[in-house]
């Protein structure tokens, strides 16, 4: 973790450590698996293994390092100076000198959907964005008080300080070459395997792999986003610790998450790419506030979720929770 005033959290810590190796432990049982299922019929296993770690680590080093420049580019957003939006800026180097962080990028990206994302490999490489639907809202928009715009971006702010990209990449990384291993396996045996031993091999390994591949696929996908959540309630925690004012992060995360039911379904979808990124994930609530059905895996906690956590911030500060 950098060394900032950013408070950690020792069981979200441990939460996403337990991830972590249960990610990992899959991946070595995965990578295991291909190769004895490999060998068993040629000597090209460790082979392909050895090239799908190589590819799949390039890639993975690859997005780390441009992680910054590949959010901007999806989001469509600028990086903006202290002369074209002072007062972005101002919050921006409060909380940098409350945090003791240096000072990321600022950019804004030109949508009317009110959200927030912060990502960079460390501090000194990072870049923290809003759209302007935050903080230019127009007649009947989204209007956050300047304590909530600095609650929304001290929670972006500690995912740079906490440094999620590496973590995330990392689990990234066991699904990309989980992938590469899967297709390289796949194609070795259609078009090499059966050369080297016999037909009647190759579609069987074809089908053990295929289905061994879409275990690790659903375990890997759920454990990365048991980790994405984990990682929200860790900022949500840390930026609240950091501002002393829970109730407004809280209350920007009602309003921005409220604010997702007035947006064209056709911009939420689009932007659905970003969710990982993103404050709040772009997408409806129902009726009853809490996400719909297809936000069962989402890479966000429930909406009621983060308010409850952060309600016992509330209580551990000693504040009177606002009626």
């Amino acid at each position: 973790m950098a060394r900032t005033r950013y408070a950690p959290d020792r069981g979200l810590t441990v939460r996403m450590t337990v991830t972590m190796f249960l990610l990992g432990l899959v991946f070595v049982a995965f990578v295991v698996g291909i190769i004895l299922i490999l060998t068993a019929v040629h000597a090209s296993g460790a082979a392909i293994v050895l090239f799908a770690l190589v590819f799949g680590g390039g890639s993975a080093i690859a997005s780390l390092f441009f992680s910054d420049k590949i959010a901007l580019a999806a989001a469509g957003a600028r990086v903006v100076t202290p002369q074209e939006a002072p007062e972005l800026h101002g919050v921006v180097d409060r909380l940098c000198a409350l945090a003791n962080m240096d000072k990321p990028r600022v950019a804004i990206a030109p949508t009317r959907m009110p959200n927030a994302f912060a990502t960079g490999r460390n501090s000194k490489n990072s870049v923290l964005c809003v759209t302007e639907g935050l903080i230019d809202p127009r007649p009947g928009g989204l209007e956050l008080t300047k304590e909530e715009l600095e609650g929304v971006l001290a929670h972006e702010l500690s995912h740079v300080a906490h440094k999620d990209v590496q973590v995330m990449t990392v689990a990234s990384l066991l699904a990309i070459v989980a992938a590469l291993l899967v297709r390289f396996a796949f194609y070795s045996e259609l078009f090499g395997g059966g050369r080297r031993s016999n037909d009647q091999n190759a579609i069987p390994v074809i089908l053990i792999i295929l289905v061994v591949s879409a275990v690790v696929y659903a375990v890997s996908f759920l454990l990365i986003r048991l980790l994405s959540r984990y990682r929200e309630l860790a900022a949500d925690r840390s930026g609240a610790l950091l501002t002393g004012q829970p109730s407004a992060l809280a209350s920007a995360l009602v309003k921005v998450s409220n604010s997702m039911s007035r947006i064209p379904t056709q911009d939420l979808r689009a932007a659905e790419a970003m969710n990982a990124f993103y404050f709040a994930p772009a997408m409806k609530l129902n009726g009853q506030g809490g996400p719909s059905l297809s936000a069962v895996f989402s890479t966000h906690p429930s909406l009621e979720r983060r308010l409850e956590e952060l309600a016992k911030i509330q209580k551990q500060l000693g504040q009177v929770s606002p009626k």
